[in-house]
């Protein structure tokens, strides 16, 4: 929150800076405000949509485990439920130690899991954005943009559609950045050849 007020403060003595310029110069200086959703530009490029899904099938393994182990829990605390009445104390100690010990494994593990996954995300994130911000770059000096906000990191509460520069930036670094196809390709038909 400090930071989005130091970011607007900012920005408002930035305009407020220019409102005297123009004030003061015969020719006012000319430039264009855009507005860009940086977390759906990323999200929506060739890369960000491969990264989301390579991350997807390298974390499943871990997610069915937990979800086993979930299960396994499940089984136990089912067991001391509808057998509560048939079973010894020492039985029930016993299964009730093991559904704690497995809850214990099982939040362990998902904390892991999901750092592990916010570790991949963010790095993979951060490579696409550093590209994207040189794409951006060259869209907003090539078509006279002054100012090119977050609109995800900045309150904007209101911007014309003529100025919403997201989905220009995503075709803009798809072109600068194609992404392999990790899908292997068919093989030609093997066509028999006839002797001449």
């Amino acid at each position: 929150m400090k930071n989005r007020l130091i970011v607007l403060a900012a920005l408002l003595a930035l305009l407020a800076g220019s409102a005297v310029l123009h004030a003061q110069s015969a020719t006012p200086a000319q430039g264009k405000i855009g507005v860009i959703n940086i977390q759906a530009a990323i999200a929506n490029t060739v890369e960000g949509k491969k990264v989301i899904g390579d991350l997807q099938k390298k974390y499943a393994p871990r997610q069915a485990e937990l979800q086993r182990l979930q299960q396994e829990i499940q089984a136990i605390q089912d067991q001391l439920s509808k057998q509560a009445a048939t079973l010894s104390e020492e039985e029930q100690g016993r299964l009730s130690r093991e559904a704690e010990e497995k809850q214990k494994l099982l939040k362990r593990d998902a904390e892991d899991a999901q750092n592990d996954f916010n570790h991949d995300r963010d790095e993979s994130i951060n490579r696409i954005g550093v590209k994207m911000v040189k794409v951006i770059n060259e869209y907003a000096s090539q078509n006279g943009f002054a100012l090119i906000l977050d609109d995800a990191q900045i309150p904007v509460y209101f911007a014309s559609k003529d100025i919403e520069v997201t989905a220009e930036i995503v075709k803009r670094y798809d072109a600068a950045n194609p992404v392999a196809d990790s899908t292997p390709a068919a093989k030609p038909a093997a066509h028999p050849t006839t002797p001449k």
